[in-house]
This record gives C-alpha cells, sequence and structure tokens, in this order.
C-alpha cells in the first residue's frame, strides 16, 4: 500500500511538542482519523519509542493539534487536541493540552486562517473542541510571523522564547458539569489501596483529584522515575484516579474511567527539591509542590491545563490545594514547584453565595515552530 503525505508542521508549544495539521487534510471518518494519527506517531510502539513516527516515546510528544475554521462566533478557529497513546492504539480526546494551546494562535496567523496586524500584538480567539471553552491568545508579531525570541523561561524548555499570554475563560465544568463536580472542596473516599483519603475534586479546563503526598506514602518531592520505581504504586494510584473519576461523573464504574481524565495530582507543602536537571528549588521559590500522573505515567513537568487547576485549588478554600500553599500575599500568582522547574499561573475566583465560581485562569507560555512540510500516512 502506498503511502500518501499531508501537509504538517511541527512545533513546539511550551513544554510539549507535536504534530499540527487542518482537519480538512485527514480522514472525515474518526475511526480512519484514529488510525492515521496513529500511524503519523507511530504508534502503538511495545518498545515505548515510536521509532516509526514522529512521536518522541512520552505523552509530552506525541500529541497532535487539528486546525478547523471555527464553529462558533466569538471565537477564530476550532482547536481540537488528541494525545496519541505511545504503547496502545489509542487516540484520546478526553483533555485539552494547554501547553500546545500556545501553537494555535502563531500557526493560524502564519497560515492565513486569521487576520491580524502585521506588527504589534496578535489577539486569537480559539474555540477548545475537547473543552467546549474559549482561550484568547496574544503574542507579539513582526512582518505577520509570530516573535519567537525573547526572555520567557519557562520549566522544561531550554532557553527563552517571546511571551504568549493564555487566558482560559471560564474554565470550571470543562469536563464534568461544574468547577468542583461534587459540590464539596474535600471528598473523604474510602480506598482499597490507602483506606480512608482526602480528595478534592476539581474541574478546571481538564478534571483534576488532588491529594496529599503524605497520604499516598511520599514527600512530594520525588523525580517521575523514583515514583514509578515504587513496587506497585503506580497501579494503586490509578486505582484512586479511578475512583475519582466515578465521583466525578464521568463514568459509571471504575473501568471505564479513561486515561486521560482525570489527572491525579499529589501535592506538597513547599520544600527543597531538586529538577531533572540537577537544580535545586527552594521553598521560598515555589507555593506548593505538585507531582501529577497522566497517561499511566509520572509527568517529567506539569501540563499546563494543571498547573492552571493547582492555581485555582489554592485559591478555594478548604481544599487540600489551599491547605497546603504557602500564602504569598498575592495569590494572582501562584508558583507550582514540579520535576522540571517552577510554573507561575494566575486565576480569577470568587464566591458568590454557597458557589466557588472562576471567572478565568492566565498562564505564559513560549512557542516555536520546528519544522514544516508533509507527513507520511500510510
Amino acid at each position: 500500500m502506498a503511502e500518501r503525505f499531508i501537509p504538517a508542521v511541527f512545533m513546539r508549544g511550551g513544554s510539549s511538542k507535536g504534530i499540527v495539521v487542518q482537519g480538512r487534510d485527514l480522514p472525515a471518518d474518526p475511526a480512519e482519523r484514529d488510525r492515521a494519527l496513529l500511524a503519523i506517531m507511530g504508534s502503538p510502539d511495545p518498545y515505548g519509542r515510536q521509532l516509526d513516527g514522529m512521536g518522541g516515546g512520552l505523552s509530552s510528544v506525541s500529541k497532535v493539534v487539528i486546525i478547523d475554521p471555527p464553529s462558533r462566533p466569538d471565537a477564530d478557529v476550532d482547536y481540537l487536541f488528541a494525545q496519541v497513546a505511545v504503547d496502545q492504539a489509542l487516540v484520546d480526546y478526553g483533555a485539552n493540552c494547554g501547553n500546545m494551546s500556545a501553537a494555535v494562535g502563531p500557526y493560524a496567523i502564519e497560515h492565513g486562517l486569521v487576520e491580524a496586524p502585521r506588527n504589534g500584538e496578535a489577539l486569537v480567539r480559539i474555540n477548545q473542541i475537547n473543552t467546549a471553552k474559549l482561550i484568547h491568545a496574544r503574542f507579539a508579531v513582526e512582518d505577520g510571523m509570530a516573535v519567537t525570541a525573547g526572555d520567557l523561561a519557562i520549566a522544561g524548555v531550554a532557553g527563552t522564547g517571546a511571551r504568549i499570554r493564555l487566558d482560559f475563560l471560564d474554565p470550571g465544568g470543562a469536563v464534568t458539569a461544574a468547577l468542583l463536580p461534587t459540590g464539596r472542596v474535600i471528598d473523604r473516599v474510602e480506598s482499597e489501596d490507602f483506606g480512608a483519603i482526602d480528595l478534592t475534586l476539581l474541574d478546571a479546563s481538564n478534571a483534576a483529584a488532588f491529594v496529599r503526598a503524605r497520604d499516598i506514602g511520599l514527600t512530594g518531592t520525588e523525580l517521575p522515575d523514583a515514583i514509578e520505581a515504587v513496587p506497585g504504586l503506580m497501579a494503586k494510584l490509578d486505582r484512586l484516579r479511578r475512583q475519582a473519576g466515578v465521583l466525578m461523573g464521568l463514568a459509571a464504574t471504575p473501568d471505564a474511567v479513561g486515561p486521560s481524565n482525570p489527572r491525579l495530582v499529589i501535592v506538597a507543602a513547599p520544600v527543597p527539591f531538586q529538577t531533572l536537571s540537577g537544580a535545586t528549588v527552594l521553598p521560598a521559590e515555589h507555593d506548593i509542590g505538585v507531582r501529577m500522573l497522566n497517561m499511566g505515567r509520572a509527568h517529567r513537568a506539569i501540563a499546563l491545563t494543571t498547573a492552571m487547576g493547582v492555581g485555582i485549588a489554592c485559591r478555594i478554600e478548604g481544599t487540600v490545594a489551599h491547605e497546603l500553599a504557602v500564602p504569598t500575599g498575592n495569590l494572582d500568582e501562584i508558583r507550582v514547584g514540579n520535576p522540571s522547574g517552577v510554573v507561575s499561573v494566575g486565576a480569577e475566583v470568587r464566591r458568590e453565595g454557597g458557589d466557588w465560581i472562576c471567572d478565568s485562569g492566565v498562564v505564559y507560555r513560549t512557542q516555536r515552530t520546528l519544522m514544516r512540510g508533509e507527513v507520511a500516512v500510510p
């Protein structure tokens, strides 16, 4: 069978990278589209390398961004995110990638999908299909191209780049029915592996279950490989994650809960820890420590939407994150310590009657186009 080639761009967005394509170039049938995306990324690969495709063997580099014309009047483009599993024939659409969201606006302008000033600040209004929410991307352009050179450093990415501001509007209830799906800031659950345990269940751009590190036998300073090396721990944590998914209304049974939502977020009070690069992060340099599990692996940084969720949870009184975060006097910025360093996030959160409401979450990223051309679809 001969291969065909479709237009594609290889881009880094934040601390992730992946293939960006337009929906018109992919098969219209969802099953055929998934087969094409699996082939493009080189999945499934029992060796975990995705050597026969564009993927890099980790969830953070096995991503596809699909761009389409806008399907709502207050947006400029539609953006569908596909998380391609490495070792399974699985394409998951259950969550957005906040990091790759940073690539959408520059791609849209540079490919003529959105009108923008040739010089100055561009605004691209993104309809995020996975979550049915709007993201506003603001960034500098010169000669009609997104600026890439700048002084913003982000954890997990070498060097610096031009700042992209991402405003996630009304992020609550993106996957479930509400910011706090159970209506409570703490849920006390009986876990088969950990006994009675406290969880905070939050849905802000992506669903997440927050748990104290000490309650699952960790310190919150462990690097990803150390977490995965504890015998049986990953299976126990996935059972807890699936139990949380049922409580959030994502599925009727644990087995039916998908691999991407909810994410399990392990939180701890700030203490010194070493990053993957060997640098030491001091307590005064972050407000809360976080380790995140996604797609069956311990994340080497933190997903951007999850970091934003951490910032929101830190501002909601009574959550496990709020309890552990060190007050900074400026809750508009929460510094999230993670295996790659520190990510700063902002959130506008208020209480109205008995309900907590998040008007927006704000994060800053960088992006860069790595390659343009065509990608093979077997």
